[in-house]
């Protein structure tokens, strides 16, 4: 249900935006979000019955309906928050601004707002207590007036009998006219004043039917700013998301973009890494040629070495056969030398003797 209906003649007079929070009524402590996002909050003003309220719906539900009375007070307790009271509402309105001048603005307005309904309750008391006293007028006038004509006919039955009291009903009498003369003289001021009411009364309709059309024309301006509004709204939560959409693609564009560079710098490190392998490539074939024919230069070295190995044992072979002539060949050269040196000291011998033979000769 709509907090301002078609026919009500409330106006709105200041309009932000801010986070609606209302207080947990089981902690009387925590806030509880009452919108998900920034809403309008207005104040509104009835001319009908000079009265002001802060009205805030969140699509098609009423979160603020708070009349504003002298005895509210609107609290800065942040930079960016304040809260009241609502005793009619039974709960604790709080409202989260986006900056300090936007929560400035609000309680200066709330401020003056509240002087304005302390105002027209005080000038709504005189007017009550000014009815009253000219109903307590009227009401002893019109008494008088009965009585005066009571007692004129009081008198003029006693007049008609005579008496000694008759100077005395008299006087009396004529007071009782003198009042009733000022009594009538009141009655016509009162007439022309009830007339100069009537005429005011007549004005006022006129001003009130104009104010009426006014209205209307101004409620009909109303909804179509109502649905542009929320054309608008409607508009800037689509734009909000491809907002956010953009800022998701532009995240994502960036990870792509830091992986673009991770992988182009990966390609050049595989450029290098292939561009040393080519080059190794280039290689290969002569280290290849190089290979086969240290290949076969091993296997002609190594044929070689099985030959030298067989040539080495063939010579060890024969090294030993030969120590083993050698030391033979000692052993006959030493039995030759001492079979010699027995000969040489027989021919030795054998000379001495032929020696002294000669000489005997």
């Amino acid at each position: 249900i709509s907090p301002v209906p078609p026919y009500s003649r409330e106006q709105p007079i200041f309009t932000t935006r801010a986070h609606v929070f209302q207080i947990d009524p089981s902690t009387k402590k925590n806030w509880v979000p009452a919108s998900k996002q920034a809403v309008t909050v207005s104040y509104f003003y009835d001319s009908t019955r000079n009265s002001y309220r802060i009205i805030s719906v969140d699509g098609a539900k009423v979160i603020i309906n708070s009349t504003i009375t002298p005895n509210m007070t609107f609290t800065k307790t942040s930079q960016k928050f304040g809260q009241w009271a609502d005793s009619r509402a039974n709960t604790v309105f709080g409202l989260g601004f986006p900056s300090e001048q936007q929560l400035t603005k609000f309680a200066e307005k709330f401020q003056e707002v509240k002087e304005a309904a302390k105002l027209a309750r005080d000038r709504s008391q005189e007017k009550i207590e000014t009815s009253s006293n000219h109903s307590q007028e009227s009401g002893r006038e019109t008494p008088s007036s009965t009585r005066a004509s009571s007692v004129n006919g009081t008198d003029d039955e006693k007049a008609s009998h005579g008496g000694p009291a008759e100077a005395h009903l008299k006087s009396e009498n004529d007071k009782l006219k003198i009042a009733l003369a000022q009594s009538s003289s009141n009655v016509k001021k009162w007439e022309v004043e009830l007339q100069t009411l009537r005429e005011s009364n007549a004005r006022l309709t006129t001003a009130l039917q104009e104010s009426a059309a006014s209205i209307e024309h101004w409620k009909k301006q109303f909804s179509a700013c109502k649905d542009e509004n929320d054309q608008l709204r409607s508009k800037i939560e689509e734009l909000e998301e491809q907002c956010n959409e953009i800022d998701k693609e532009k995240e994502r564009n960036a990870q792509l973009s830091r992986r673009l560079q991770e992988l182009e710098t990966e390609l050049q490190d595989k450029e290098l890494e292939l561009e040393e392998l080519r080059k190794q490539g280039e290689v290969i074939p002569q280290l290849m040629s190089e290979c086969e024919s240290v290949s076969e230069q091993l296997q002609a070295a190594e044929k070689k070495n099985k030959d030298l190995e067989e040539k080495v044992r063939i010579l060890r072979t024969e090294v030993e056969e030969s120590k083993h002539r050698q030391t033979n060949l000692k052993t006959e050269l030493k039995n030759f030398l001492d079979v010699l040196d027995g000969k040489i000291d027989e021919l030795h011998d054998f000379r001495q003797g032929l020696s002294k033979l000669g000489v005997d000769n």
